[in-house]
């Protein structure tokens, strides 16, 4: 039997987004993960495009994110139009949370992006290249993560970001 998205523990926030992205009732990898997720738990999820793996994942983040305005979650994408997809949707999830999101992504100016992650960001979508650039410039620094999401991992494999 199918769940509703407000039987698996989000909070009335991530549920008024949810509805108002016209979602109605989750999809199973979102039945099925962010349950697992909430607990504390790591998952390993495959679904087809399309089926709503952006949400598995980033809604249990957006309920155990605090107010730190420190770097608190990492996807790593291996595009930059993923990146800026991605990100869209986590901003539409999180439209009613202070929750600040950053597409990190090479060919787009580095200087706008420091100037973003100075501001203060929560949660970054970032190509692994891109994030490698600001880590060694210093403007990333990965000690304040607490969760990390490799989104579609075996491509960014088959582009050997090893």
């Amino acid at each position: 039997m199918t769940r509703l998205f407000d039987e698996l523990g989000l909070n009335k926030k991530l549920l008024l987004a949810i509805k108002e992205s016209g979602y109605t009732t989750p999809f199973p990898i979102q039945e099925k993960a962010i349950p697992i997720i909430l607990e504390g738990n790591d998952v390993i999820g495959q679904a087809h495009t399309g089926t709503g793996k952006t949400a598995a994942y980033s809604l249990p983040i957006l309920m155990k994110m605090k107010n730190a305005r420190n770097v608190q979650a990492l996807v790593l994408v291996p595009t930059r139009e993923l990146s800026i997809q991605v990100a869209r949707e986590i901003n539409k999830l999180a439209k009613y949370t202070e929750t600040k999101i950053a597409a990190i992504y090479g060919g787009q100016n580095m200087r706008n992006q420091i100037i973003r992650l100075e501001r203060g960001i929560d949660i970054i979508v970032a190509t692994p290249g891109r994030l490698i650039d600001h880590i060694g410039q210093k403007t990333v620094y990965l000690d304040t993560i607490d969760f990390v999401i490799l989104d579609e991992a075996d491509r960014m494999l088959d582009m050997e970001f090893i």
